[in-house]
């Protein structure tokens, strides 16, 4: 775990002001870099010591064996892993033939900076050898969000005794020795040295490499070139070989004397183009990049985030820890969906292999409703994306004899990737998901242009699966047997409340669609009576509830099950899949993560206010929080049903999940999900931010410790701030005309506000609380508040 305030507080960079060797694969991902088609892990320039090097294009995978002890009829038989591209962001430095390597010699300082407004990774040492000679070096590397294909590097040596002799060897270099990530031999084999070398291309200030996957087939180019700048004579000489192509930089400096290198990378992949067309594809960005230079490169990039930063930024008064994580979430979140154009946003975004680069239903729940508000364009490319896996969606429904689509539980390119049945297959509420976030992009936006191209036939096709998968009883009630919800301790069950009510949505939305547009309905196949088969079935849907507690079931019988013994779990004993077998899990009354509550957040509109503090209360007791989607959506029920103190806890185990290493396994890449989490916990927590049946609503109320929260989000071409103190909230509208006017709900009153006026409405005092919700023995967010906040 990274040690409280590893990272200083401060409100735009998240700043190491020491190399801790011990964090240092956690401090990789925290300081990676993407823009949602090339990720570059936070490594040291000169490439070790390292945790875990890592260089990713989205999508770009290898097949490997599934290992199955006993296989069955529709289990997959291959899955995907993100494979480790090209490394570009070698630079190694020899000062007077001594390797600059951290560990040897004195490293005097290092510092390092992720500058958040800046979108750039800033590096600062001052480094002696062992010989006793002096250096400074400063890098600052960026992933360019205006040019897709383009990393840049700015790289100076300064001598601060001398004449140093400097030689820097600046290297592309693929299928790099790994740390093993699978236990299992056949997975391991195929991943090690995936890359087959095809072309290799040296010029005087670069080179070009060119491999492709061995199994899947896949294309991958990296190229790089040079400027340099020294006060005396300089070499400069490449050579190249199957797996790297080196650029040898040399020259003599007197103290004082900097030596500036720019190195320009880019990358590109493909399944079809042809290699000639890859190499003169990234030979052209390449040229792209250089007329602009590093300058451009950097203005622009800065440009493009004073633009996010003006839609999306939340301000935070009163815990500066939570204002600097939620724009570190922010800003990773970006990275992950800014350039991802029509491929998936995973589970890790492009800053490590974690879940071997795998996109889940976090995407669609978490991270998209984020971006949704603020940065549409990268939700219209990744429901673009489903769109383009929906052919396999359907196959695989046939598969499992049911029709419409049943989209996988984890994937690259769409096949599903999971060899576990219980958390994979059953877990069909996906499907619901990706029908929600059509839904509420185009409510947003209210593009119908996107809903006619492809979201009519997503949602048609998620609504078959649905009918084909539940049925009605002899009473006429709905059912979906067999399945599991969010909740991963309890699998394949019956009737799991978030999935029917997320289903139910997903049929009525469908309906409601068709006969929007009845002509493309028709054209797939769509007749009335079929629509009428889903609002039959979504307004029959069962939702479990159990009158004697006055609750509803999590799944059918779940307050039945018997209870899980916390009193006697050991704290060393969570997470507890790692430590108890899953046959205990499944029958026991025990909650992996937010699943009813989940359900209260999302279908809000289904359930009463009484009902949502009995609900609340009763799964607070059973939540053990062993997954990191949890914690944000605690914070924003918590808020809802009376205990913002609880959701100020909650909220900061979200925003911090990355930042402290919380599950500990921030090595293999952040928790995209908690961190979009943060900004959940925020707006839709403390902000009180609801859709519900496509009406804009807030029920803004603050903890103690927050005296200030302000948001903007995009609603219909509008942008909206919403400024909320303890007492009052006002809104205001940034555009529009004088006659512009946006209508909302605030704390459930109707108002109107016009891009003349903001309108600053009173926060109506709070219900007295009611019993104080207990969590189970030791799962309490008792995570550490500063002195000024205890």
């Amino acid at each position: 775990m990274i040690r409280e305030r590893a990272y200083p507080v401060e409100p735009w960079h998240v700043r190491e002001t020491r190399l801790d060797m011990d964090v240092l694969a956690q401090s990789e991902s925290v300081f990676a870099l993407s823009n949602g088609h090339v990720g570059l892990r936070g490594n040291l320039d000169e490439g070790e010591p390292h945790g875990l090097p890592g260089t990713y294009l989205n999508s770009f995978y290898e097949l490997r064996p599934l290992p199955y002890a006993e296989a069955g009829f529709g289990f997959p038989e291959s899955g995907q892993s993100v494979v480790n591209v090209t490394n570009g962001k070698l630079l190694r430095l020899l000062v007077d033939d001594e390797p600059l390597d951290v560990r040897y010699g004195e490293l005097i300082s290092h510092e390092r900076v992720l500058d958040l407004r800046a979108g750039t990774l800033h590096r600062e040492l001052h480094w002696r050898s062992p010989a006793g000679r002096d250096v400074k070096v400063r890098s600052t590397r960026l992933v360019s969000f205006t040019q897709r294909a383009v990393a840049a590097i700015h790289y100076e040596v300064e001598a601060l005794d001398g004449p140093l002799r400097l030689i820097v060897q600046s290297e592309l270099v693929a299928n790099e020795t790994l740390p093993p990530q699978s236990k299992d031999p056949r997975v391991a084999a195929v991943l090690e040295s995936p890359l087959q070398a095809e072309e290799e291309l040296t010029t005087d200030d670069g080179g070009l490499l060119i491999h492709r996957t061995k199994v899947s087939g896949l294309r991958v180019a990296a190229a790089m070139a040079h400027d340099v700048d020294a006060p005396e004579r300089v070499t400069l000489e490449s050579e190249g070989y199957e797996d790297w192509v080196r650029t040898t930089i040399g020259c003599v400096l007197k103290p004082g004397q900097t030596l500036r290198v720019v190195k320009y990378l880019t990358y590109g992949w493909s399944s079809r183009r042809s290699l000639p067309a890859l190499r003169d594809q990234v030979g052209a960005a390449l040229a792209a990049a250089r007329l602009d230079g590093w300058d451009g490169l950097r203005r622009e990039q800065r440009e493009y985030l004073d633009e996010f930063w003006d839609a999306a930024d939340v301000r935070v008064e009163g815990d500066p820890e939570v204002q600097q994580a939620v724009r570190f979430g922010l800003f990773h979140v970006l990275q992950a969906g800014a350039r991802a154009e029509r491929r998936p946003i995973a589970a890790k975004g492009l800053t490590g292999p974690g879940y071997d680069g795998h996109a889940f239903w976090d995407t669609e729940m978490f991270v998209l409703p984020v971006l949704t508000y603020t940065q549409p364009g990268a939700v219209r490319d990744a429901l673009q994306w489903r769109y383009s896996t929906l052919a396999q969606a359907q196959e695989r429904a046939r598969t499992l004899n049911l029709a419409g689509a049943a989209f996988p539980w984890r994937t690259i390119e769409g096949a599903e990737s999971s060899a576990y049945w219980p958390a994979g297959t059953a877990a069909f509420h996906i499907a619901a998901d990706v029908a929600d976030a059509l839904r509420r992009y185009v409510l947003v936006t209210g593009d119908r242009a996107l809903e006619e191209e492809i979201g009519l036939e997503l949602l048609v096709e998620t609504a078959r699966l649905w009918r084909s998968l539940g049925h009605h009883d002899r009473t006429g009630r709905f059912h979906i047997d067999g399945v599991t919800g969010p909740d991963e301790y309890t699998a394949v069950k019956n009737d799991n409340v978030y999935t029917n009510l997320m289903a139910q949505r997903n049929l009525l939305t469908a309906a409601d669609c068709a006969m929007r547009h009845r002509d493309q309905a028709q054209d797939l196949g769509v007749t009335e009576e079929e629509a009428a088969a889903w609002r039959d079935a979504a307004h029959a849907m069962h939702i479990p509830y159990d009158p004697e507690f006055g609750v509803h079931g999590q799944v059918e019988g779940f307050t039945r099950l018997q209870e899980w013994d916390f009193e006697h779990t050991p704290p060393e004993k969570y997470p507890l899949l790692l430590h108890y077998p899953y046959f205990d899990l499944y029958r026991k009354q025990v909650v992996k993560q937010a699943d009813l509550v989940l359900a209260m957040h999302w279908r809000g509109d289904a359930f009463s206010d009484a009902e949502k503090v009995r609900n609340f209360l009763y799964y607070e007791r059973r939540t053990v929080r062993d997954s990191s989607l949890s914690a944000c959506t605690q914070a924003v029920m918590a808020v809802e049903v009376g205990h913002p103190e609880l959701a100020h806890r909650y909220l900061r185990e979200a925003a911090l999940m990355d930042l402290h290493d919380l599950n500990e396994n921030t090595r293999d890449g952040v928790h995209m999900a908690s961190l979009a989490g943060a900004w959940i916990a925020l707006v839709a927590g403390f902000g009180g931010l609801r859709d519900h049946d496509g009406t804009l609503s807030f029920s803004p109320r603050l903890s103690s410790r927050l005296s200030r929260l302000e948001f903007s989000l995009q609603w219909q071409s509008l942008r909206l701030r919403v400024d909320v103190r303890p007492h009052q909230t006002t809104y205001s509208l940034r555009n529009g005309g004088s006659d512009t006017v946006l209508e909302l709900r605030h704390h459930g009153e109707p108002l109107r506000v016009t891009a003349a006026q903001p309108v600053t409405v009173p926060v109506p005092p709070a219900h007295p609380p009611g019993p104080q919700p207990e969590q189970p023995p030791g799962r309490a967010p008792l995570l550490h508040l500063p002195e000024n906040m205890a």
